[in-house]
């Protein structure tokens, strides 16, 4: 942000979330009924801050040290001294600084000898250097020891927390008085500060640099393209768990000032793939926030609810540190567009699809949005997934160096193999290292998402609103990586469902025509007089 605004300093993420929350409860917190639905609501929003923001700190901890505990050469400079990560695959030459193109004959970095350092010439540094880069054994230890802990209490926040919000979305269906609780500040007003937020958070996702960590999976992705064997291929992709494999090719974009520290050097083609990854952060965060308004506007006949519920998700310190997570931010704009687009099940079929071929979680939302469709514009809906899904089969067909490779790669967006049961990140890897429990929990979420059939047994908007919150919310609980920290796959949901109105009468046989056009209003209300 420097690079755009004069002398600017980014804000810490602890006071972000401090300043955020203060702003959400003076914009939202309704004063004048102190105990209501809506306040317990907010309540329980900032609630996931606090969890958010340990996990953060406790894993950019550990993998500092991680990196800390690599060989490191020391470059003294009397100025700014300035440490030098090395990467056990390159050399150190490469790694102080020399320029690629001067290699003769193109000569590859990773095949020369390594150059081994004394233990003791690392030590040598100068009085003004910084002694904290080399660690004592003592101070280490400690120190991950804090990282971990502080780690694993914010994952069970956040499953608590997470707890609290599944018991809420799925009484929601059942609140049939719903008082209109407008946020306290003008629409005008809700406007500009949601775009003021945009720029902001944008601007940190163009002036991002990403580290080596960042940029792994485009280089995974690589090693499995010039995999001889079957077995490497499906290791490489069950690491990364079932959804499309090329998602995995784009680099995660860091948005916070601790993420600036430690960057790489970006050859021509890395380049590509991060202004590539820019491009598509900031319009899938878009295509997010433009969504929610206008579902307020179509959908709920409020576009202050809809701009509300946009600015209260650019207001969240969750969105502040992922903003540039694609594999956040897009399956979530693709559910916000098949909500928007429920009227027409073909084009709703087609964003779901999209998502089920992301990020494969959505596959679970079937059962509810088929059995919405069932009395009328099933065939459309299906039609759409259908398609969608084939499309991007075909696309990794064109894109697969051989018939093995796209074969792992179909299986991996299906998620047609049996759930890993070690290389756990997350909750799961520090309390249970095998799937004795997560499996119990898996087959309970199957059970819980194709019940959803049955329940609720008349489905409007609404419940397609909560329980869709519910179904993602609940794939948290056995998401082998970083499970419960993929918050925009459930909460642009979970705020429609705070600030939406009475939607008993949205159901399909009234919104969805017999053709492939909607039904209008005034078609809808005489079928209504008719059938009283």
């Amino acid at each position: 942000m420097r690079d755009i605004l004069f002398q600017y300093e980014s804000v810490n993420p602890t006071t972000w979330a401090y300043l955020s929350s203060l702003l959400m409860i003076g914009l939202f917190f309704k004063f004048n009924r102190i105990w209501s639905v809506r306040n317990l609501d907010l309540l329980l929003i900032i609630l996931l801050a606090p969890g958010m923001l340990m996990v953060y700190f406790g894993s950019r901890d550990a993998a500092e040290q991680a990196a800390l505990s690599a060989p490191i050469v020391a470059e003294v400079v009397a100025e700014d001294p300035t440490p030098i990560e090395i990467d056990p695959a390159i050399s150190i030459t490469d790694a102080i600084g020399s320029d690629p193109k001067e290699e003769p004959n193109g000569a590859d970095p990773k095949n020369e000898d390594p150059v081994e350092v004394p233990e003791s010439d690392l030590k040598e540094v100068d009085s003004e250097s910084d002694e904290s880069l080399i660690p004592s054994t003592g101070e280490e230890e400690n120190t991950v020891v804090i990282s971990d802990s502080l780690e694993k209490t914010g994952y069970i926040w956040l499953f608590v927390v997470s707890g609290l919000w599944i018991i809420r979305l799925l009484i929601d269906p059942t609140m049939v008085r719903r008082p209109l609780l407008e946020p306290n500040l003008t629409t005008g007003g809700m406007t500009f500060i949601s775009c003021a937020m945009f720029l902001f958070l944008m601007s940190n996702i163009v002036v991002s640099r990403p580290s080596a960590a960042d940029l792994r999976g485009m280089r995974e992705i690589e090693k499995m393209r010039t995999a001889e064997t079957s077995a490497e291929v499906e290791e490489t992709l069950k690491h990364y768990g079932p959804g499309y494999a090329l998602l995995t090719y784009l680099p995660r974009l860091p948005t916070s000032q601790f993420a600036q520290s430690e960057t790489s050097e970006e050859l021509e083609e890395e380049q590509i793939v991060v202004g590539t990854a820019k491009t598509m952060a900031i319009l899938t965060n878009l295509a997010l926030v433009v969504g929610l308004g206008l579902i307020g506007y179509r959908h709920f006949d409020n576009v202050k609810m809809g701009i509300g519920a946009g600015m209260l998700y650019l207001l969240l310190p969750y969105t502040a540190l992922y903003a540039g997570r694609i594999d956040h931010a897009l399956p979530a704009a693709l559910l916000i567009w098949a909500v928007l687009c429920y009227r027409r099940p073909f084009w709703a079929g087609i964003f779901l699809g999209l998502a089920i071929g992301t990020v494969y979680y959505p596959l679970f939302l079937l059962p509810l949005w088929i059995s919405f469709y069932w009395q009328r514009g099933v065939s459309r809906f299906t039609m759409g997934i259908a398609a969608m899904l084939v499309l991007l089969a075909l696309s990794l067909a064109i894109t697969a160096p051989d018939l093995n490779s796209f074969t792992q790669q179909l299986r991996a967006m299906f998620g047609l193999w049996i759930p890993r049961s070690g290389r756990f990140s997350g909750f799961w890897s520090f309390y249970f290292a095998s799937n004795a429990f997560r499996i119990p929990i898996l087959t309970l979420f199957v059970a819980f998402s194709g019940g959803l059939a049955l329940w609720p047994a008349q489905k409007n908007l609404g419940t397609l609103l909560s329980c869709s919150a519910a179904v993602m919310l609940g794939a948290q609980f056995w998401h082998a990586n970083d499970g419960a920290t993929f918050l925009a796959w459930y909460v642009p949901l979970m705020l429609l469902t705070i600030f939406r109105p009475n939607l008993e009468d949205r159901v399909a046989l009234h919104v969805i025509g017999e053709g492939w056009k909607p039904r209008n209003k005034r078609s809808a209300q005489e079928s209504e007089k008719k059938a009283a």
